[in-house]
């Protein structure tokens, strides 16, 4: 059973910024090879401990074999990742290579050792296409994976494919030896404690990292002391963040994680602050993930922003249905011109042409 190094078990676990990776097309919906590889540049040069790649960002379609997508984009990734690193030599340091999995346990498998084959560490496993599972049934999903790779749990909101998942679940979940993260998106409190207690109530807190995918949420999870364990015991912490609103902006993304480390580290966290800051991002992210029409616009937002960055070409997706709704682009210009600190446009320019070579 492949284990993740301890090395890279270790820069999980002290938290990091992991892109959720977009995938770049031409206005012809084909695969834009030349932004694709260099959006994972951007990713490495900015600052991000690793890259998730076949989520949802990178859209789900990329995982129907009629796409022939899944390899070549998984091994794009992998292979520009790699190239970085080496040529940064030191600079960069540990980078961890998620690659999304989904389906039912037979699919799941046969995409965890094609990950495996293109040099990723772990799978970001989806249980959205077990929707009629029980648990028992969704823990021999995830323990005939674990198997095969270690494991990101990932807690996928309802609202664009995800399923309930009680306490009860997560509580066994992270009983599983090869699970080594979680990735907790529902947005939802009551959902997000539900891991949150579940990994304690395991006695894997200090095993098993926690990631927020509350892209509505993300610096006040960042902040937050879990208080959920035995009364003495040290609170549980989310680390760092698995996030589509971590695809743009992501020096930003590096510079905020690394600012609130340092002041807990200091004593000294600027609780005011940084909760002013979550609710501009908030604020920031509502529009880029077209919240107003239920997230539809979702991944185009994201694309809006790139394409403005000049990284891509297009905001197309290989579903037609998905496209920028009506308002979103002028939201998302609100909110350029309201929050722009929360931009990385000048170091995307100074850096764009050597990204897109």
């Amino acid at each position: 059973m492949p284990t993740l190094p301890p090395a890279l078990h270790d820069h999980l676990r002290r938290g990091v910024v992991i892109p959720a990776h977009p995938l770049a097309l031409t206005a012809d919906r084909k695969l834009d090879e030349r932004s694709q590889a260099a959006l994972t540049r951007y990713y490495c040069a900015a600052g991000a401990g690793g890259i998730a790649v076949g989520v949802h960002t990178t859209q789900f379609e990329i995982h129907a074999p009629e796409t022939g997508l899944l390899a070549p984009v998984l091994a794009l990734a992998a292979e520009t990742a790699d190239a970085a690193l080496a040529a940064s030599g030191s600079l960069l340091g540990p980078f961890i290579k998620i690659a999304g999995l989904v389906g039912p346990t037979r699919q799941a498998v046969g995409e965890a050792r094609l990950a495996l084959d293109h040099g990723y560490h772990a799978g970001l496993l989806s249980l959205a296409a077990l929707r009629g599972a029980d648990d028992d049934e969704l823990l021999a999903h995830s323990r005939a994976v674990a198997e095969v790779i270690p494991v990101f749990g990932f807690y996928l909101q309802p609202a664009v494919g995800g399923r309930r998942l009680g306490y009860a679940f997560w509580r066994r979940f992270a009983e599983i030896d090869n699970v080594v993260a979680v990735k907790i998106a529902p947005f939802n409190r009551y959902q997000t404690l539900d891991v949150v207690r579940g990994v304690a109530d395991a006695g894997r807190a200090n095993d098993i990292a926690l990631y927020t995918g509350n892209d509505d949420n993300i610096v006040a999870d960042l902040l937050t002391d879990f208080a959920v364990n035995k009364p003495g015991d040290p609170p549980l912490r989310i680390v760092g963040g698995l996030l589509g609103q971590w695809a743009v902006w992501t020096r930003r993304a590096v510079e905020t994680l690394e600012a609130i480390r340092a002041q807990r580290v200091a004593g000294q966290l600027d609780y005011r602050r940084w909760l002013a800051y979550n609710s501009q991002l908030t604020d920031a992210n509502a529009a880029l993930f077209d919240v107003a029409h239920d997230f539809c616009g979702c991944l185009p937002g994201i694309h809006w922003v790139l394409r403005r960055q000049g990284l891509v070409q297009t905001v197309a997706t290989l579903n037609p249905a998905e496209r920028l709704s009506p308002g979103q682009v002028a939201e998302l210009e609100r909110v350029y011109a309201a929050y722009p600190h929360l931009t990385d446009d000048a170091f995307v320019a100074a850096h764009r042409d050597a990204w897109l070579h």
